[in-house]
C-alpha cells in the first residue's frame, strides 16, 4: 500500500470519539468557500477533509466542542444548526433512493401488498408512515416475526417519514406502508435509509426488540 493510501486510511478516523471506521459509517467535512464547515456526503469535495461517526448525538458533541477547527487545521466556522443540515441531507438522500427503487419496480405499496412482501422473504426492508396506524403496523410487524421464526430473514422496518414527505417522493402517491424489495435498487435504498435511521439513534422497533434480546439473556442467566 502506498503513502496516499496509508494516509487516506489514517483520515478515516472520528475526530470525537478517535475510533477509526469504514466511509459508510462515517461522514466527512471539509472547509467550504467562505470557511463554513460542509458535509461532504459523497466524500468528494476538494481539500482536507475530516471524520464524524455517522450518529447526531456525535456530531453534536463535535459542533458543542468545535473540534473542526483543529482537525481541518483551519479557523472554520461551525453552524449551530449542523446536525439539522445533515439529518436534511440524508433523508434527502434516502427519499430519493426510494423514489428511485419504484421506478425500478422495486416498491410494493399498500398495506396487504407489504404483508406479501414480507412472508415471500422478497422485502429488504418496510417503510411506515409517520401516520400509520398501530393496527396496520401490528399486522405487518407479525408478519415480519413470523418470517424470522420460520428462519427466514429479519426484515428492518422503519418509521422515518411522513405520509407527505413519502407522497412527494413517490410522485403524489398515497403512502401509509412500503416495502423495498431485494435486488439492486431496492439495496441502495436499504442503504440510504438504513444510514438515515442509525442517524438519528435508531428506530423504537429496533431499539424495543434489542431490549427484548438482553431481557431474555438475563431472565435466562437468572435461571442458570
Amino acid at each position: 500500500m502506498d503513502g496516499a493510501h496509508l494516509n487516506a486510511a489514517s483520515e478515516r478516523t472520528c475526530i470525537v470519539t478517535r475510533q477509526g471506521g469504514s466511509p459508510d459509517g462515517l461522514i466527512r467535512f471539509v472547509a467550504g468557500p467562505d470557511m463554513d464547515v460542509v458535509p461532504d456526503l459523497k466524500r468528494n469535495l476538494p481539500g482536507r477533509g475530516c471524520w464524524v461517526t455517522a450518529e447526531r448525538t456525535i456530531l453534536d458533541k463535535a459542533v458543542a466542542k468545535n473540534l473542526f477547527a483543529r482537525a481541518l487545521k483551519e479557523k472554520v466556522t461551525v453552524s449551530s444548526d449542523l446536525g439539522d443540515l445533515v439529518d436534511r441531507l440524508l433523508a434527502r438522500q434516502a427519499l430519493g433512493s426510494i423514489g428511485l427503487a419504484r421506478k425500478a419496480g422495486q416498491l410494493v405499496l399498500g398495506a396487504a401488498k407489504v404483508e406479501a412482501a414480507v412472508r415471500s422473504g422478497n422485502a429488504k426492508l418496510v417503510l411506515h408512515a409517520i401516520e400509520a396506524s398501530e393496527d396496520g403496523v401490528r399486522k405487518i410487524t407479525q408478519a415480519r416475526r413470523s418470517v424470522v421464526h420460520l428462519g427466514g430473514p429479519d426484515i428492518p422496518a422503519y418509521k422515518l417519514f411522513s405520509q407527505a414527505e413519502l407522497g412527494l417522493a413517490l410522485g403524489g402517491a398515497n403512502v401509509i406502508h412500503a416495502a423495498v424489495l431485494g435486488l439492486d435498487a431496492g439495496k441502495a435504498a436499504a442503504k440510504r435509509v438504513g444510514a438515515l435511521d442509525r442517524y438519528r439513534g435508531g428506530t423504537p422497533d429496533e431499539r424495543n426488540a434489542n431490549a427484548a434480546v438482553v431481557d431474555h439473556r438475563e431472565a435466562a442467566e437468572d435461571t442458570e
